[in-house]
């Protein structure tokens, strides 16, 4: 796969990466893919996520997918135990699997609330907490990748409820990559922190969000929302932050533990 780009980065490893059918998920799928790792995909979206899995295998590489729910703490206990039961090791998982929710909040319901907690936040917490046995028994050098957002980082107008569960995410992120140390088992835990990347994401985000938005748009207007917060004036692309995946799940980022990295155009300069 992948032409003239360097091969093997992470070569006979084992990559489980969320919401793999799309955006960020899918670009860091077939970037690993494309690296070397045998990659699971795992997606509530069925046939996106399988044609994911379709178009890796039809360039080389090595994948296969199963739905996942990753609110739910039964599907993940399943999908681990199938990772084990497949490849009886788990070098990397990726918790990328993520919505956003747009609302004022005196505006957004509890339920939409809740909605995105279990699955941006509680998601993640399931994830580590049933992929770092396996992940322990493979004998350590694992990596734990949380997609969290620059929403994570500083607060936004209308994002109250995302802000809230990205910055969930950077702190459990650190606190995890603590536990690990502490255990001496090998494991680094980071986060990754896209700005304004062009992904599905921004359809469920409603105009209601006051900016740059178009009176009556299904969608935020991204060339108009970089123009006006990113020095590099251009929204990003979903393999810009496959790229930066692709460090932390390697031996490039060995000593790199419990921090975030910032993928957002200088977003956060401003």
């Amino acid at each position: 796969m992948g032409g003239d780009d360097v091969m093997g980065l992470v070569n006979g490893k084992v990559a489980l990466v969320t919401g793999g059918a799309s955006g960020i998920g899918k670009a860091s799928a077939e970037r690993l893919a494309q690296e070397g790792a045998t990659v699971v995909v795992t997606d509530v979206q069925v046939k996106a996520g399988e044609t994911v899995v379709a178009g890796i295998v039809a360039a080389g590489g090595k994948a296969s997918f199963l739905k996942h729910d990753v609110s739910s703490e039964d599907e993940w206990i399943g999908v681990v135990a199938e990772v084990r039961k497949l490849h009886g090791r788990l070098d990397i998982l990726v918790n990328n699997a993520g919505i956003g929710v747009g609302g004022l909040v005196t505006e957004m319901t509890l339920e939409l609330w809740r909605k995105q907690q279990s699955i941006n936040v509680e998601g993640v917490f399931l994830g580590v907490k049933h992929s770092l046995p396996l992940m322990r028994d493979g004998g350590g050098k694992g990596s734990i990748i949380n997609i969290s957002s620059v929403a994570g980082l500083k607060g936004a107008a209308g994002m109250s409820g995302y802000c809230a569960t990205k910055g969930a995410v950077r702190l459990f992120t650190k606190s995890v990559a603590l536990e690990c140390a502490a255990a001496g088992d090998g494991i680094r835990c980071n986060s990754v922190h896209p700005g304004i990347i062009d992904t599905p994401i921004w359809d469920t985000i409603s105009d209601s969000v006051p900016v740059a938005s178009q009176p009556g748009a299904n969608r935020i207007d991204l060339d108009a929302l970089t123009a006006m917060a990113s020095p590099i004036a251009r929204p990003g692309a979903p393999r810009e932050i496959a790229d930066g995946v692709l460090y932390l799940a390697s031996e490039m980022s060995s000593y790199v533990t419990g921090t975030e990295l910032v993928i957002d155009g200088g977003w956060v300069t401003r």
